[in-house]
């Protein structure tokens, strides 16, 4: 057996370092750079450390004609063609009206389709709304093919559970939702997954069973943050020391944990919007999801407000005045700025004639320039500035001696406290 894993970023590494481990793997992405740094047993993401990525990787994979397992990265779709099980793990954004985009997930369609033989199975890991893996993405695989769904090929979902950053929760201790287009195939396609996580795995009934299961994970944690950001505007109105509130009310057993803060990322800042969207198409228009959404994408603005207030307050002059923001990466410990919500509280600050300068020692220069025309700093500033906000907690924060960096009159906004 040989797997296909489309897409080597946060979610398909992993999974295929994974697999590498007991099955020949071909990894493929359009990236060519992305696929020298691989082959080269680097990952810039830091999902896969260099030691584990290394251990798998074999150059001679495609030339050896015995069973022999390993991972093997390329961007030539010829090389795919041996393959069996199709692993499709590309992202899933929305456009800039919140429309889900699914130009990733149909180009790696028509990849698989050019590829696929008869008895294969493409199993799809992105995250979708329910219908999109038959609906949307198998007639792209049969029109290209020129195979028939369900007769010459299988398909499945496997929906993705990757949590960038996190060292603890890795693939492999995670359950795995599974399913398949007939039971037949679902339960070939969980037996894969079965045979490396060894968190074990859950057989969904269909495919849009664990479509819908996936959205509604994310979905939740949104309303959830909505909710706790909610009481962040409210507490603040009555001088009430929001985390101390919830610090108390964590003493209860079944209280959830969540706190306020930006709520960026290629996930939760935008499944939500799938599958509000597939509802809509249906006649129903949701109404706790959307609204969680608006009351998060406001945050950014309210954080930047919240701060120019405090710097009135204490009499500093907020025009030309220099303000430090401290992460840009959607969450801490990653070096991820995809749909990063910090870039809404420096736009908002900008809006002040303030002058910004940006400090995150785990993003890229170079793509937070591409993706935002930001720039940044990757060391921390020797000068002292008139208002540090903390956006991003990363570990390297938490050990700062913050007097060092603010003016004896001055303001420190720390979003995550």
């Amino acid at each position: 057996m040989k797997i296909a894993v489309i897409g080597l970023g946060y979610v398909g590494l992993p999974l295929a370092r994974l697999f590498a481990t007991k099955y020949p793997v071909v990894g493929f992405d359009i990236n060519k750079k992305r696929i020298d740094e691989l082959m080269q047993g680097h990952d810039h993401t830091l999902e896969v450390s260099d030691e584990n990525l290394q251990s798998v990787l074999n150059p001679c994979l495609l030339k050896s004609r015995v069973g022999l397992g390993g991972l093997y990265c390329t961007d030539t779709i010829e090389d795919l063609k041996d393959c069996h099980f199709y692993i499709v793990t590309v992202p899933t954004p929305a456009d800039k009206n919140n429309h889900p985009d699914l130009t990733p997930l149909k180009k790696a369609s028509e990849t698989v389709g050019k590829v696929i033989s008869k008895g294969d199975i493409v199993v799809y890991e992105s995250t979708v709304y329910p219908g999109a893996t038959e609906e949307d993405c198998i007639p792209v695989v049969e029109a290209v093919s020129g195979l028939k769904f369900n007769r010459d090929f299988f398909a499945g979902y496997s929906p993705e559970r990757i949590n960038p950053g996190d060292k603890e929760h890795t693939i492999e201790k995670i359950k795995k939702v599974t399913s398949g287009s007939t039971p037949e195939i679902g339960k070939k396609i969980d037996e894969l997954y079965r045979s490396v996580i060894s968190a074990g795995t859950h057989l969904a009934p269909t495919i849009k069973v664990a479509e819908a299961a996936k959205i509604i994970e994310n979905c939740q944690r949104d309303i959830n943050i909505a909710f706790v950001n909610e009481l962040k505007k409210m507490f603040d109105r009555m001088a009430i020391d929001t985390q101390a509130v919830l610090e108390a009310a964590g003493t209860k057993w079944n209280f959830l944990k969540f706190r306020p803060g930006l709520v960026g990322g290629h996930c939760i800042g935008v499944d939500p919007y799938y599958l509000a969207q597939k509802a809509q198409e249906y006649g129903y228009h949701p109404e706790i999801i959307l609204a969680g959404r608006r009351l998060n994408d406001s945050m950014g603005e309210y954080v930047g407000a919240q701060v120019i207030k405090k710097m009135i307050l204490k009499g500093i002059p907020v025009k030309d005045s220099h303000i430090l923001v401290m992460g840009i990466t959607f969450k801490e410990n990653c070096p991820d700025v995809r749909n990063t919500k910090v870039v809404e509280v420096i736009r908002s600050l900008k809006e002040y004639d303030t002058n910004i300068l940006i400090y995150d020692p785990w993003a890229n220069p170079e793509e937070v320039k591409q993706e935002y025309g930001l720039d940044i700093v990757t060391r921390l500033p020797e000068e002292k500035f008139d208002a540090v906000v903390v956006a991003v907690l990363h570990q390297e924060f938490e050990k700062i001696d913050y007097s060092s960096l603010l003016k004896e009159n001055s303001v420190l906004y720390n979003l995550k406290s």
